[in-house]
């Protein structure tokens, strides 16, 4: 019987503009980076670990915490334009071209210092045994989305009106992007966006699920890794 093998690559370019450096930002005594590497290590899951960067110091770090850096990312990849997609096909050109190819792919965000084992396990398990392409992290919304509104000329106005005198438990849950791994059969394929019917949500607490976009978002961050280390619900 065929092993299956899994590759993750971990997009990390230099540019971020609102948290100089954020990839390797000091986070907690390690650099943020650090945190995705080791938790993919640890899990068991993966033949290679691969950061796609063009930064040499980037590189160095990832190389330091055992991941492995086998190509420089092209410049025309590095933008702040360029999505996740393009980024992850160039590395899987690059290691078909070194002869390897692989059965499942997880790209997983170097800002990711709550995740967790367990849900990147689940991920594998659920989309290796279902019809489904792919599979993501994903957290329930904090408040109903059906009653949220936009801003206007200085005034609100709400998306939908007709939601306004309902009870928030009578609307329906919604669910977001956690921002964390994202799974993918490479031996399937979707016309579908990856938030569509050919993929699997892995559902996190939201006490798990912070974006480190702005200043703002990173000391949160660090508040919530800071808690949840003293309740002991991160390891």
């Amino acid at each position: 019987m065929k092993q299956i093998s899994c590759v993750a690559i971990i997009p990390a370019r230099a540019g971020s503009k609102r948290i100089p450096k954020k990839n390797i930002k000091d986070f907690f005594g390690k650099p943020l980076i650090a945190y995705t590497i080791e938790t993919a290590i640890e899990s068991k899951l993966f033949d290679r670990i691969i950061v796609s960067t063009e930064d040499e110091t980037i590189s160095e770090i990832a190389k330091k915490y055992g991941a492995e850096v086998p190509f420089v990312r092209p410049l025309e990849f590095c933008d702040d334009y360029i999505g996740t997609g393009p980024i992850i096909n160039h590395a899987l050109s690059y290691l078909k071209s070194q002869g390897e190819n692989y059965d499942f792919v997880c790209s997983i965000y170097a800002t990711a210092p709550l995740l967790q084992i367990k849900y990147l396990k689940e991920g594998f398990e659920k989309l290796q045994n279902s019809d489904a392409v792919n599979s993501f992290s994903a957290t329930s919304m904090p408040f109903p989305i059906q009653r949220t509104f936009k801003i206007k000329d200085d005034r609100c106005e709400m998306f939908w009106p007709e939601n306004f005198s309902k009870r928030s438990q009578d609307l329906e849950e919604a669910y977001q992007d956690a921002g964390q791994f994202y799974w993918k059969n490479l031996h399937k394929q979707s016309s579908d966006v990856m938030f569509g019917k050919d993929s699997i949500p892995i559902v996190l607490p939201r006490y798990l699920v912070q974006d480190i976009d702005t200043l703002e978002d990173w000391e949160r961050a660090e508040v919530l890794y800071e808690v949840l280390k003293r309740q002991k619900k991160i390891l």
